[in-house]
């Protein structure tokens, strides 16, 4: 039995940690190569992109994804998590209108920065900042570069829902504290369910229970092709001599291959069968040319 490859789409529960995911699909599916794209916390519900086989070493190489997000925002109380798992420190009882309400939510639409939260998978010096967390302790956290596309919001009173469609590395849970600040009252997240990363859709996602009801072929069958990860990335196709330059590791030319991509582009790779590797451009002696960066389909001997 050949070794599955692919990425599945998994509508992960609540009180499930990303990690855990990974382990039951390990026994899903039968192997130890498993991964997942953007952590999803464990109060956190919703779509998690889960990378099998030797798909999985295809992580380091995604380009920076947009997400949809629904996040509940609880103001009057402020926890030390950021969202109601952890303890409350701050409350109030001034809540503002709604009218100052929706006014400062839409005012995070844009270019921003975000703070990373303490209680994050992000890692500083090769720890986790929430391992950190729960020890007590807190270290500096540089601003980063988010964007909000926009933001759909409802609600009264003390509870608001927020449909939020932003760039990767764009924390709800910040959002939701630096909406409080802007209001002046403290603010947290109550609830989070991820939509959509990148082109992958919940609507395609199934749950653990589902997928473990299945047999083995028909969870096999929902695996999409690793090439799914890179749809956004130009296609080149090589074949005879420069393909075979190109799987032993040698750079391309572009001018012989008739291709003028910049400097730092990187490509989907086909050959006859269609796509096995991923190269990127970078400056050579000779010019301007494509290597190749990781190889997903290994040629057959």
């Amino acid at each position: 039995m050949s070794e599955p490859n692919g990425v599945l789409i998994i509508d992960k529960p609540a009180d499930m940690t990303s990690h855990d995911a990974v382990n039951i699909m390990r026994k899903l599916y039968n192997t130890k190569k498993v991964g997942h794209t953007g952590t999803l916390d464990p109060m956190a519900t919703g779509l998690l992109v889960i990378l099998i086989g030797r798909a999985a070493k295809a992580a380091e190489y995604l380009v920076s994804d947009e997400k949809k997000y629904e996040a509940g925002l609880l103001l009057g109380v402020k926890y030390d998590t950021g969202d109601i798992t952890g303890r409350v420190i701050e409350e109030s009882d001034n809540i503002p209108e709604k009218e100052k309400v929706m006014a400062a939510i839409d005012s995070f639409v844009g270019k921003g920065q975000q703070i990373p939260p303490m209680y994050s998978a992000l890692k500083v010096d090769g720890q986790k900042l929430v391992d950190l967390a729960r020890k007590g302790k807190t270290v500096e956290r540089k601003p980063r570069d988010i964007e909000i596309y926009s933001i759909e919001a409802e609600g009264k009173d003390r509870e608001y829902s927020l449909r939020v469609h932003c760039s990767k590395g764009t924390y709800m849970r910040t959002l939701c504290e630096d909406i409080g600040e802007k209001l002046g009252c403290p603010a947290t997240m109550n609830s989070l369910r991820r939509f959509a990363s990148g082109n992958f859709e919940l609507t395609r996602g199934r749950t653990v229970d589902e997928l473990r009801e299945m047999e083995y072929e028909d969870r096999v069958k929902l695996l999409l092709p690793t090439e799914s990860l890179f749809e956004e990335l130009p296609i080149v196709t090589l074949n005879g001599f420069f393909l075979k330059l190109f799987r032993s590791g040698q750079q391309i030319y572009q001018k012989k291959i008739k291709t003028s991509y910049p400097v730092g582009q990187r490509v989907r790779v086909y050959d006859e069968k269609g796509f096995f590797a991923l190269g990127e451009v970078g400056e050579y002696d000779e010019g301007s040319a494509i290597k190749s960066i990781k190889q997903f389909v290994l040629e057959e001997k």
